[in-house]
């Protein structure tokens, strides 16, 4: 499309941040792609061509109408989204006059395009800019809130601000919820989600803590409780306050607070200099600013390695290891920009092989550090669970102490007393060890979910943690307080949740890991064993930026696809969680959209061989999901919708045959690999089409005749004769990626 003239796609969507938007927007860009790549066809006054031209023109008529009646409704953005409609409105009926064959030669149709794209894309923004501001509305609204109950001085007005309080909470909750399911960034859609998580779990400890607060007023202690948990609260409304104006124009300012959870990891920044120095390979050198480039992501590696070396908790045999790596590293890079150097200044290629030596070098020490890093985390992350059980049981000691102190004499209390101090102690010792593990599960996280639910972690710990010996010194200071008993029951409960999480997120790791640290595993990839494996492996090849460009427009075409599919099954999948159609369709449209994002150099899949190996899987989706279907049509009547559907059915075995065929072709060279990625992408491409189709007369069936789903399986026990289960398998059966023809079913 960029080469027809069209605005770039990707930079396109890149200012979009919410899948809403981006459904909204694809079909259009799909229908003006097709239309643009016909435009000698609309300069003639094709029929079909003028009848697309009118639908457009119409799609965008109604399209207008809803944005005016959004401007009507918010005066904030009243000026803009007018002229945003204004602009939308005189390019799509451009469009039709161009489809028309009225409005000159078919260049008419590329400038039109590109006006209706940006326009119809400026309204979309705007129209989410609004639901943002009523979500930060909801935010505000709970922040005054939180200043009244902060302010009361008496338990009737403190109700009376807690019932408003709750109100605004309830609103505020269902908004971040909406806005966390529809943001497109994984990193962006944990961090909402973290704090929710906090101000859900604080809300209970801020009545207690309150509640102590105005029964207890000169406690020092009650009073430490209630204003750390107004200040947890506060910050996980900044923390939704910077995530929902992400990317709103005028609001790119960061937070100190905001700026805590965009903290970089060691893997990252190791990953990111390992990029530098392929990229230094690639051009045959490093200029001045990538040299300048390559000495900060080496100072920010060393500065977060410093988090494994700095732990009292880290091995000494683990510490010399990775400060033995990282100056190796910085050696390598000495060694690389010294060749730099030398090759600008020099016309020749005499120091070819020198810098090919310096790029492994360093590459080589960067696998060796990562595989270190992980190495030493998860030898911490092995004592987790039982930290956390000892830390969740001196925490319940404290609770007792509370009990025995309201019921013995005096005369003990002051024995009572150095026990409190006692456990207080070792509850904080176990705190410091579980707090520096979280902070190196987070530098060894793979996906960025898990490295904010680490950060998520590691804060909520460090803030919290002190304040159960807090309200644990309330209550001894008090023992005939009802108040202060529930309030230290409740932050007991709060730190057995904290723990609990801190434990979950070791176990994921570790699991992900799998004690293989050098192999990274991808989730969009069935583990190796469990599905088949590849007999032969290929030799992994990673496509420069020429390559990716030329394969980008079929990636694209994917990805509208796996677009369209998501926005099927999710109409159907609230309706049956069991529902195994779906799960299998959507897991296709996972697969296909990490083929996407390879296309442009991004994503989980990183050289040619992934990708292949990927397609391997979609295959073995797809004849899973071809057997599940072909059950269920055994309940559909006879019929045209029958016909149909087992007409695109019967179209799978062929598509997954050919995808086969195609991953299994060996190749000799990088032009050949290069054809066989696109035949890859394409040949996918072809199936997800299918596949589609498949999915969507399926569901019409199932509406039609009020059919169910449940009881279908891939290697179920199948309805109707054993001749057309004899069929279904023979036909489609569990292939198996990189074995003979004679190892397939197909």
């Amino acid at each position: 499309m960029a080469a027809a003239g069209l605005p770039d796609v990707d930079a396109l969507f890149s200012q979009i941040k919410t899948r809403s938007v981006e459904k909204t927007l694809l079909p259009l860009v799909k229908q003006i792609s097709s239309l643009v790549a016909a435009r000698g066809e609309a300069a003639a006054g094709g029929a079909a061509v003028q009848r697309v031209g009118a639908a457009v023109c119409c799609a965008v008529e109604r399209f207008v109408a809803v944005g005016e009646t959004i401007a009507d409704d918010n005066p904030d953005v009243r000026h803009s989204m007018v002229l945003a409609c204004k602009e939308a409105r005189a390019a799509g009926r451009a469009i039709e006059r161009v489809c028309a064959g009225t409005d000159g030669a078919g260049a008419g149709m590329v400038s039109a395009a590109r006006a209706l794209l940006a326009s119809v894309t400026r309204v979309l923004l705007l129209a989410d800019m609004v639901v943002v501001r009523q979500l930060l509305l909801a935010k505000d609204k709970v922040a005054r809130s939180l200043d009244r109950l902060e302010s009361v001085s008496n338990f009737a007005e403190f109700v009376r601000a807690f019932t408003e309080f709750g109100g605004g909470m309830v609103e505020l909750a269902r908004l971040t919820a909406e806005r966390r399911a529809d943001l497109r960034d994984e990193r962006r859609r944990a961090q909402v989600a973290a704090a929710r998580n906090v101000l859900e779990r604080s809300t209970l400890m801020l009545l207690t803590s309150s509640k102590t607060c105005l029964r207890h007023p000169g406690s020092a202690s009650a009073r430490e409780n209630r204003d750390t948990v107004f200040c947890q609260m506060r910050r996980a409304m900044d923390l939704i306050h910077y995530v929902v104006r992400d990317g709103l124009p005028g609001h790119e300012e960061q937070s100190h607070e905001a700026a805590q959870w965009e903290a970089g990891t060691a893997l990252g920044a190791l990953r990111g200099l390992s990029t530098q120095v392929r990229a230094a390979r690639a051009r045959g050198g490093a200029d001045s600013a990538r040299r300048r480039a390559l000495a900060a992501t080496l100072r920010a590696l060393v500065e977060r390695t410093h988090d494994f070396t700095d732990s009292a908790y880290t091995s000494h045999e683990h510490r010399q290891r990775i400060l033995s790596l990282a100056e190796r590293i910085a050696y390598e890079l000495e060694r690389l920009v010294a060749v730099a150097v030398s090759l600008e200044e020099q016309t020749g290629n005499s120091s070819g092989a020198a810098l090919e030596s310096a790029c492994n070098g360093a590459t080589s020490a960067a696998s060796e550090l990562e595989r270190a890093l992980v190495v030493a985390a998860r030898d911490q992350a092995k004592d987790l669970a039982p930290l956390a059980e000892e830390a969740r049981k001196l925490a319940s000691d404290l609770a007792h102490i509370g009990n025995r102190q309201r019921k013995i004499a005096s005369s003990c209390g002051e024995r009572e007393s150095e026990r409190l101090h006692s456990i207080a102690s070792q509850l904080h010792e176990q705190l410091d060890h579980i707090i520096e593990v979280c902070k190196l599960l987070r530098h060894i996280a793979m996906s960025e979910t898990l490295q904010v639910s680490a950060k998520f972690a590691e804060i909520n710990l460090r803030i919290y943690g002190p304040q159960v010996v807090t309200a644990a010194r309330t209550l001894a200071a008090h023992p005939s307080s009802a108040a202060a008993r529930e309030n230290l029951d409740v932050f007991v409960d709060m730190w057995a949740w904290l723990l609990a999480d801190a434990a979950r997120l070791a176990k994921e790791l570790l699991d992900l890991t799998d004690e293989r640290p050098d192999k990274q595993q991808y989730s969009s990839l069935p583990r190796p064993g469990k599905h088949g494996t590849t007999t032969k492996p290929l030799k992994a090849v990673r496509l420069d930026s020429d390559e990716q460009a030329k394969i980008a427009k079929s990636g694209l075409e994917m990805k509208m696809m796996s677009s369209e599919m998501d926005a099927e099954t999710e109409k159907w999948q609230g309706a049956d969680e069991n529902n195994d159609i779906v799960k299998r369709a959507k897991n296709m449209s996972s697969m296909a959209f990490a083929m996407y994002q390879f296309t442009k150099g991004e994503g989980r899949l990183n050289t040619t061989q992934d990708l292949f190996t990927q397609a391997e899987y979609f295959a073995e989706e797809a004849n899973r999901l071809y057997k599940i279907v072909r059950q269920f049509s055994y309940q559909v009547p006879a019929g045209t919708i029958k016909k149909e559907l087992l007409e695109h059915l019967d179209k799978v075995p062929t598509y997954v045959q050919q995808l086969q065929f195609t991953v299994k072709e060996p190749t000799v060279g990088r032009a050949a690999t290069f054809s066989k990625v696109d035949n890859v992408i394409q040949e996918t491409k072809h199936l997800m089409n299918v596949i589609s189709k498949v999915v969507t007369t399926c569901f019409d069936c199932a509406n039609k005749y009020k059919l169910d789903f449940t009881g279908l399986s891939a290697a179920g026990a199948g309805r109707g004769s054993a001749r057309d289960e004899e069929a279904a398998g023979g036909a489609c059966g569990d292939a198996k990626p990189g074995g003979s023809s004679s190892d397939t079913a197909m």
